[in-house]
């Protein structure tokens, strides 16, 4: 199997972002609370390579705690959704009757609001609270999961191969491991990498309006508020968490472009 330049790049892109969050803590021991007044704004050089923000913090350990957030949190949010999501649509398509009116009920009910305008009335009720925040987010990730499963899945419970499984008193697994998941992987792939680019993108931008995370904890879009006000004196500052959710997002759209075709 080859693999194609640009999903090599994305991959490659994804992997050093990984790096830099999940394995500089390892290597570097900043403190991304920690404040030095002294060295507010103070430009990137050998000793600190980022520089130090408003409030005398590095950089450095602040960028990766930030990136560590985003990517866990977005993931926790993908995995619930899929596994949700996917379980829901199984069901449906198996059994269907007033299953799947139930589900698709509960689907319709997820998409009558806007996604963003979901997470802010469940950021209301708990404010400052990362579990309404992922809350929200899997609530209105899940629905396309179970879409997507629901319509893959529902033509291949009615063919013969199915049906003959069925028949010769195969399994539930068994049938879903021959039949079922080898027509769903493909497109749950490509669906997961949207998926996680799509939340990655709403917890910034959730930060960047101050729901969910409060200061000081370091996340991408947080940071690009608090940094805002200094973006004629010190741009390198505010550059930085745009530049890390540029990479992380076209690393994904990358890989995303290879799955699809």
């Amino acid at each position: 199997m080859t693999i194609s330049f640009s999903r090599l790049i994305g991959l490659l892109l994804l992997c050093l972002l990984l790096g830099f969050a999940f394995l500089l803590p390892l290597i570097h021991h900043g403190d991304p609370l920690e404040q030095d007044l002294l060295q507010m704004l103070h430009a990137p050089s050998g000793a600190n390579l980022l520089g130090f923000d408003h409030l005398g913090r590095d950089m450095l350990p602040r960028l990766s705690a930030a990136l560590r957030l985003s990517l866990g949190l977005a993931a926790l949010c993908v995995m619930s959704a899929l596994l949700a999501g996917v379980l829901a649509g199984v069901f449906s398509a198996l059994y269907g009757g007033w299953l799947d009116r139930l589900l698709s009920m509960l689907g319709d009910m997820c998409l009558a609001l806007p996604g963003l305008l979901l997470v802010l009335l469940l950021a209301a009720i708990a404010p400052d609270s990362p579990g309404m925040l992922w809350l929200g987010i899997s609530l209105v990730l899940w629905v396309e999961f179970f879409r997507v499963t629901r319509a893959t899945l529902r033509p291949i419970v009615q063919a013969p191969g199915m049906q003959a499984s069925k028949l010769l008193g195969f399994s539930a697994f068994y049938r879903f491991r021959r039949h079922l998941w080898p027509a769903l992987a493909p497109v749950l792939t490509t669906l997961t990498l949207f998926s996680f680019s799509s939340a990655i993108m709403a917890v910034s931008a959730l930060g960047f309006i101050s729901v969910g995370v409060r200061p000081p904890t370091p996340e991408l879009g947080l940071m690009m508020t608090e940094l805002l006000p200094f973006a004629w004196e010190a741009p390198w500052l505010l550059m930085q968490p745009v530049i890390a959710l540029f990479l992380l997002l076209i690393s994904l759209n990358l890989l995303m472009k290879e799955e699809r075709k």
